[in-house]
């Protein structure tokens, strides 16, 4: 108690009639919530440590939980949010950087919910996917722009390595650290199935994982936490990460607490050492700095293998852009100010980078304008969330689509924004071994399959719709998005009309 006490953010409801004292939900909760008196044979509860995760809810076999959000508020200011005194609060108390996970939560424009897709009606008659086939593969990677020959005339088939994706959709960065083992597992198995790719983020490739290499992204980032030769060339594609959307400009961190066992090894550092990310990548200041890192990689890799750049979505994305596609990359990922992140500065994740909708616009626009937008393939990150989603953003440019909190959501997530501190009562975020068993690989996998295949065969439905039967026809196919209530500005920005017009 004192001056900065506030009364907890959540209170559990607890039905006496309907609770029988199974103790379960003391048992599922590992922030200690749930506390039993055996003297009195009734449970209390410690609110102030509540997240929402909703675990105990689940789990309740006689229902007898909820959560619910507390109407405890302090006097309402429209320029003092309670949120923001909180946070005060807390730095006044312990004069720390405020840390938070998962995207940016604010009431800040989502555009795709401001874009309609466009459908065919009589002379561009929609097409049934049922019935007629549909393209959702994808190639990622650099394409050529015209037909060469060999010396005997003979057409030169020979491309550059790609990737090839059953369906324009990928399963983002998330080191393993940050996440466990048995979502790893889940996310390298569902890839595998689906013919799609994951991405092991900056914290190495487990040993166990490496049969899944011909569906493994493999990221080298300003640490180089597990990055050796082997490590290059186990994947099918090497990410350098230079940025992400939820933290733009700095590095990564992920702490002691969360380097034990195999995440130490598989990132070669020690146990309960802090793995701490530098912002810049401290052997690139320039295009061409990151030029000669891409050629190493290539060289390590002996050419086969597509390198991709990764970059958070900033005002000058264009032009930045624009100088990767000559660098020699050959996929050039942007990630919007919604990407989820398992630890990020507040302040960083909530106030820098611009929407993922209006970069990709943007860059897809100027490499264009520079006859350059062959040489790179556009993968689009941050808060993609479902089908729809995907569509609008290959119509505005993209050649496909990175996925990472709506995965974690299919395997349990709860979005409770509690992933920094190791505790997920879900399995997913969390290196505790009594947390990280509750994921079920088997379950998991099999919940990322089912999720992919009705995204796909949603993709399938809306572009029969659209009258397109190709992703390679819808992509950068602006004429079939329309803008609602968008500014003059907004909609020159995304090349796209007003609805109406």
């Amino acid at each position: 108690m004192g001056i900065d006490y506030m009364y907890p953010e959540f209170e559990v409801v607890r039905n006496r009639e309907r609770c029988i004292n199974c103790r379960i939900c003391e048992k599922e909760c590992a922030n200690g919530v749930h506390i039993f008196n055996e003297e009195k044979n009734c449970f209390a509860v410690d609110e102030s440590k509540c997240v929402n995760c909703q675990r105990c809810v689940c789990f309740c076999p006689t229902h007898a939980l909820k959560i619910v959000k507390s109407d405890c508020r302090l006097r309402e200011n429209a320029n003092w949010h309670e949120s923001t005194v909180k946070e005060i609060f807390k730095q006044a108390r312990s004069g720390g950087v405020l840390l938070s996970s998962m995207g940016n939560p604010n009431k800040l424009p989502v555009y795709w919910d401001k874009i309609l897709i466009n459908a065919s009606q009589v002379t561009n008659p929609p097409i049934d996917p049922l019935r007629e086939p549909m393209e959702t593969r994808v190639f990622l990677g650099m394409k050529s722009h015209k037909i060469k020959r060999k010396e005997n005339g003979e057409i030169d088939c020979t491309v550059p390595p790609l990737l090839e994706l059953s369906m324009p959709v990928m399963f983002a960065a998330m080191s393993y650290g940050s996440i466990s083992y048995n979502a790893h597992e889940s996310l390298a198995r569902a890839a595998e199935k689906l013919g799609i790719y994951y991405n092991t983020g900056e914290g190495g490739l487990h040993e166990d994982f490496y049969c899944y290499g011909e569906n493994t992204i493999v990221q080298v980032a300003s640490g180089r936490f597990g990055v050796h030769n082997d490590y290059l060339k186990a994947g099918a594609a090497v990410e350098i990460k230079m940025g992400q959307g939820a933290k733009p400009g700095i590095g990564g961190h992920l702490p002691g607490t969360k380097i034990v066992g195999d995440v130490s090894k598989t990132r070669m550092i020690p146990e309960g050492s802090d793995a701490i990310s530098p912002a810049p990548h401290h052997d690139i200041y320039s295009i061409e700095d990151l030029r000669q890192l891409v050629y190493s990689i290539k060289e390590a890799t002996n050419y086969q293998k597509p390198v991709m750049v990764k970059v958070a979505a900033v005002h000058n994305i264009a032009a930045i852009a624009s100088g990767i596609a000559r660098s020699g990359a050959d996929i050039i990922v942007i990630d919007g100010f919604r990407g989820g992140t398992g630890a990020a500065p507040t302040r960083i994740r909530d106030n820098v980078g611009i929407p993922i909708e209006l970069a990709l616009a943007a860059v897809d626009q100027r490499l264009r304008d520079e006859g350059i937008r062959n040489r790179v393939s556009l993968v689009a990150s941050g808060s993609i969330r479902s089908a729809a989603d995907v569509v609008k953003a290959i119509a505005l440019g993209a050649d496909a689509c990175y996925v990472a909190t709506a995965a974690l959501i299919a395997m349990g997530c709860h979005l409770c924004r509690n992933c920094q501190s190791g505790t997920c009562n879900w399995g997913i975020a969390t290196q505790k071994p009594e947390l990280t068993k509750r994921l079920d690989p088997d379950t998991g996998s099999e919940r990322l399959i089912n999720l992919m295949t009705a995204w796909k065969n949603e993709i399938k439905e809306i572009m029969g719709g659209m009258g397109i039967n190709s992703i390679e026809a819808l992509r950068g196919n602006r004429l079939m998005l329309r803008g609602i209530g968008l500014n003059e500005n907004e909609l020159r920005i995304l090349g796209i009309a007003h609805a109406g017009e």
